[in-house]
């Protein structure tokens, strides 16, 4: 009978250790998937935020773009009406030295457009650049978090 209770402990002690054993991994399978649903929504959050960012800056470009081209286009076409009047004023001087005087004047004044024109260009696209990535930069910061957020847990 004393050999039946030793076995009948040890089958008991054994039934106890496999229980806790069961229930500390269940809980810990239940907390780890709890951790990955988690990082998961992250994830699908970050995922779209950043497509969203993404459609911001293409949508911010592709107005940049139409600016710029506008832009181009009337200084274009400006600079061929420009071109035209000069060269009918040339063909009606009365002179040689006269015609030398309007083809430098308009010379320098083409010149000092095309710098002006130029330099408006370059900003326009200078703003248009950092209007299009300031939303892409700030995902940049997000992942940065995300990541952080999930090596600390």
């Amino acid at each position: 009978m004393a050999k039946a209770r030793t076995a009948d402990e040890k089958i008991n002690g054994t039934t106890e250790t496999i229980e806790t054993a069961f229930k500390n991994g269940t809980e810990t399978l239940k907390s780890n998937f709890e951790k990955a649903v988690k990082g998961y929504d992250q994830l699908l959050g970050f995922s779209k935020e950043t497509v969203e960012a993404y459609v911001k800056a293409a949508n911010v470009a592709g107005k940049g773009a139409e600016t710029l081209h506008n832009e181009i286009y009337a200084y274009s076409k400006q600079s061929i009406e420009d071109s035209i009047s000069a060269a009918k004023a040339v063909m009606a001087s009365k002179s040689a030295h006269e015609a030398f005087e309007l083809q430098t004047d308009f010379a320098k004044s083409a010149f000092e457009g095309y710098v002006s024109e130029l330099t408006k260009i370059s900003e326009l696209f200078a703003a248009t650049s950092k209007e299009t990535l300031a939303p892409i930069q700030g995902r940049v910061q997000a992942w940065v978090d995300v990541v952080q957020s999930a090596r600390a847990v």
